[in-house]
């Protein structure tokens, strides 16, 4: 297991959806997995994402932008490529729900158990097949998203439920460009009276160094997405002084089209980021960023941390270093050898999962090499219906659209 001091043979017990205990002797009367000193550490946490859009494969930017309202608005090939696209599988096939069931498998076997960005062509919220932070989880729904500034009447509707206490999270695209019209969207923001402890900013690619400051001073947090920043504008946030002001900071894989294909490529990103804008960073720091910071970014303490009494949203990966920090790092959606969300083992090496089930999952899987178990009939909250295997939304979604990007490549 992965522990605060590094390695540690220790044995993780679940039972009813939660960590019961862990413990170095070997556990009695219930199946036991051998994870062959695999890496076994809380799921990850993906802050920043467009989920329906991760259907596509990567857009190719025929050149770089001041921010992002030019290439929404005025580039050719996304319109082509991306957003014409959407909007077909919107409109016209009526499959946007399926695309973002898609995008949440992809999240799933790259080792994500909670993502941002949730889907609101959902019929019912409680259909998420991850965990999403910005809908009901956990019994309570406290979080708001917005990929473009509220308007003043909508930021006196927010600003009121955040000081009633029904929301205690409102993430906001902002300052997403390298002009001076993103960095001072940072101070219509203030204007609007939404910068405080509830804020979480995402990107903020423009902010510059009183920003920051006025950002730290007010208890609020940044998502980062360099990979998607650094293709469309050439450049990205000054995430190094942000942590250097002990910002909190969390990572977001974006979507596809611009961003990376798993949160666990986003990672190596902002570790080669991080060390050009001059902080050699702790690694340690990095898996924090997409586990027990991200968490607390969230506002949901529980997530995040393999103890006693919390959910059970594990991941384990394969020992790729003899340091399991710089194992983590040297990981992408191969090394993932299991994923589990409240206790529900959702995705498996088949040998593991023969240990632990008398029968196969619904679907079989070859990844990377790797014959898995695939288990999409798991609820992500009691009222969630199941989702429909891998298979059958593969199918629907090439029959609609021949250039639905591949999840095993």
């Amino acid at each position: 297991m992965f522990g605060p001091q590094g390695w540690a043979d220790n044995y993780l017990t679940i039972e009813g959806g939660s960590v019961a205990a862990i413990s170095s002797a070997r556990p009695t009367d219930i199946p036991v997995v051998e994870t062959e000193r695999s890496l076994v550490l809380p799921g990850l946490i993906d802050l920043h994402g467009h989920p329906e859009y991760n259907i596509f494969q990567a857009w190719e930017p025929p050149k770089t932008y001041l921010n992002r309202y030019v290439w929404r608005r005025e580039e050719p090939a996304y319109q082509i490529l991306v957003a014409g696209p959407m909007s077909y599988l919107d409109k016209v096939a009526k499959l946007r729900p399926l695309c973002a069931r898609y995008a949440e498998m992809r999240a799933l076997v790259g080792g994500v158990t909670a993502i941002q960005g949730a889907s609101a062509s959902y019929p019912d919220p409680s259909e998420a097949l991850v965990r999403n932070v910005d809908l009901p989880i956990f019994g309570r729904h406290k979080a708001r998203s917005f990929v473009d500034l509220p308007c003043e009447a909508q930021a006196t509707d927010l600003r009121a439920e955040i000081d009633s206490g029904k929301v205690d999270r409102v993430y906001i695209h902002l300052a997403e460009g390298v002009d001076q019209a993103s960095s001072d969207e940072f101070e219509r923001l203030c204007a609007l009276n939404l910068l405080g402890k509830w804020t979480v900013v995402i990107h903020g690619t423009g902010l510059k160094s009183e920003q920051l400051g006025a950002l730290r001073d007010a208890g609020a947090q940044l998502v980062w997405s360099p990979q998607s920043n650094i293709r469309l504008y050439g450049a990205t946030t000054q995430a190094a002084e942000a942590i250097s002001l002990e910002i909190d900071v969390g990572l977001g894989a974006d979507w596809l089209p611009s961003g990376s294909r798993s949160l666990l490529d986003e990672v190596k990103v902002a570790r080669r980021v991080l060390h050009a804008q001059g902080l050699n960073v702790d690694p340690r720091k990095l898996v924090e960023m997409v586990t027990s910071t991200a968490a607390r970014i969230a506002g949901l303490d529980e997530l995040g941390i393999l103890k006693p009494g919390a959910p059970a949203d594990v991941c384990v990966l394969e020992r790729r270093h003899s340091d399991p920090d710089e194992s983590f790092l040297a990981s992408d959606p191969s090394a993932v050898a299991l994923v589990a969300i409240g206790g529900d083992v959702a995705y498996a090496r088949s040998a593991w999962w023969d240990t632990l089930f008398d029968t196969k999952a619904p679907e079989s899987v070859t990844a990377w090499g790797t014959e898995m178990q695939l288990d999409t009939g798991f609820r992500a909250t009691p009222l969630s219906p199941a989702a429909p295997p891998l298979s059958e939304v593969r199918k629907l979604l090439l029959a609609a659209f021949l250039g639905t990007g591949p999840i095993f490549a």
